[in-house]
């Protein structure tokens, strides 16, 4: 008897030993694959309207907010307003900016700006507690440029507003409204549509309040190409491309802010 006993628990333990080692060398079962995440597309632009380059947007709070505080600093003898084109005329033209510096200016420019963004500054208190002899403005390039569908009567739609936001706040500036650069290579359709913007802009002036300026030319060499040491780009000035805005702009300021 106890003999079959001691065979029965030799038994039993053998096939637990074997069971023990065929768990062992069994393989874990492969993990499940798991779902690529498939890429959110960004949130396509709306299309753009007559409505589009009118309805103020508030774009950037944050340099809003800084050209508040310049206003609180100290008078605005001559108010910039524009894109990233005025914006970066004291870090890329430095030595030109600095002449401006008897007429105490103030530059509200914002780098990838449209029309509807500096309408929006203009009617949150950017022309509140200043009253500056000149305006210099320049806008309207990137309304064409971010948008392959504003026509560029929609863009001088934006402009004319911004001009009739800074007639009633301002009524004793004088407005200089500088053509929009050109931009692209010679015959090209952002070329083309520049200087379609132009053609709409240039009735805005009166002559008097409002003086139209159109300086493209100076930009380009005789093929209509703009130089590489111009604007590196084809489209924001280099040092020397805002030489030739300072050789225009430096006699009409001596003139006005008399």
């Amino acid at each position: 008897m106890k003999r079959h006993h001691s065979a029965s628990l030799a038994l039993l333990l053998a096939l637990g030993l074997a069971g023990c080692v065929t768990s062992r060398a069994q393989p874990a079962a492969p993990a499940a694959p798991v779902a690529a995440t498939p890429p959110v597309a960004a949130p396509a632009q709306p299309p753009r309207t007559p409505a589009s380059a009118v309805t103020p947007n508030n774009r950037n709070p944050r340099r809003h907010a800084e050209f508040l505080a310049r206003i609180q600093h100290g008078p605005v003898g001559v108010l910039f307003l524009g894109d990233s084109i005025t914006d970066g005329w004291p870090r890329k033209g430095e030595l030109t900016w600095l002449k401006f510096a008897p007429y105490q200016p103030a530059n509200f420019g914002i780098s990838a700006e449209r029309t509807e963004d500096v309408l929006w500054r203009l009617q949150n208190g950017e022309l509140d507690g200043i009253d500056p002899k000149v305006v210099v403005m320049m806008i309207g390039t990137n309304n064409l440029g971010h948008f392959a569908d504003e026509r560029p009567e929609w863009a001088a739609a934006g402009v004319q507003r911004l001009l009739e936001t800074i007639r009633a706040k301002l009524p004793r500036a004088t407005i200089l409204l500088y053509a929009v650069f050109p931009r692209a290579t010679a015959g090209s359709a952002l070329r083309t549509r520049v200087a379609e913007l132009n053609r709409h802009l240039a009735p805005l002036a009166d002559g008097q309040h409002i003086r139209f300026i159109d300086i493209g030319a100076g930009f380009l060499d005789a093929q209509g190409e703009i130089p590489a040491d111009i604007m590196p780009d084809k489209l924001h000035p280099g040092h020397q491309g805002y030489d030739v805005w300072y050789a225009d702009l430096a006699p009409r300021l001596a003139e006005l802010m008399r």
